[in-house]
C-alpha cells in the first residue's frame, strides 16, 4: 500500500512539472510571435521598451512564483 502512494505521489509531482515547464514554454513560444510582429515590433522601438528590460522586469515575479510553489 504504501509502495502505490509513493508512485502515485512521483506521478503526480512529474505531472505538475510536466504541465508547468509546457506553460512556460508557450508563453516564450507567444511571445516570440507577437514580438516577430512588424508593427508590434515597431511600437516598441518608439516606447523604447527592450527585451532586455521586460525579462528584468519578469524576473521578480518568477520569484515570487517560485517562492509561494515551494511552500
Amino acid at each position: 500500500m504504501e509502495h502505490t502512494q509513493h508512485d502515485h505521489n512521483a506521478s503526480a509531482e512529474a505531472r505538475d512539472t510536466l504541465l508547468m515547464l509546457s506553460g512556460v514554454s508557450l508563453m516564450i513560444f507567444g511571445a516570440g510571435l507577437i514580438l516577430s510582429n512588424p508593427i508590434v515590433r515597431r511600437l516598441m522601438s518608439q516606447t523604447g521598451l527592450s527585451g532586455l528590460n521586460l525579462l528584468q522586469a519578469a524576473v521578480p515575479d518568477v520569484e515570487r512564483y517560485m517562492k509561494l510553489r515551494n511552500m
